[in-house]
């Protein structure tokens, strides 16, 4: 395993964009809208950040309403997502996906429950 990128949920994916941009030189590489958000990638080297700005509520609309913006997730990278999820299931993590399924950047993403993991939504992504 190793970090690939933190999910920030925010209002204003284009404002965050500027400043990661200028402060932490974290140049934006990919953009695209997917389930309902605006989802920004910015590179920082060694891993990720996500901006995720809702279009039509949903999760991460919700999300913002219950806690404000700020860390959503944070995304392990894995080169074997069905095995990832297999030992989580082993060590008794609940999935919220039973199964991998599409994410951002068409990768193969796949979320533990946060109850099961010190309180940190934690997402499996291989590319």
């Amino acid at each position: 395993m190793r970090f690939d990128h933190a999910g920030i949920a925010t209002d204003d994916a284009e404002g965050l964009t500027e400043l990661f941009e200028t402060v932490f030189d974290a140049l934006p590489v990919h953009r695209e809208t997917f389930d309902g958000m605006d989802v920004r990638f910015l590179d920082l080297g060694n891993g990720y950040f996500e901006l995720l700005e809702p279009r039509e509520g949903g999760a991460i609309g919700r999300y913002l309403e219950r806690n404000g913006p700020g860390i959503h997730h944070l995304a392990l990278g894995t080169e074997d997502i069905e095995g990832a999820l297999e030992t989580a299931r082993e060590e008794g993590i609940e999935p919220i996906d039973e199964e991998p399924r599409q994410g951002a950047w068409g990768h193969d993403v796949a979320f533990l429950h946060p109850k099961s993991t010190g309180g940190i939504l934690i997402e499996f992504v291989e590319h």
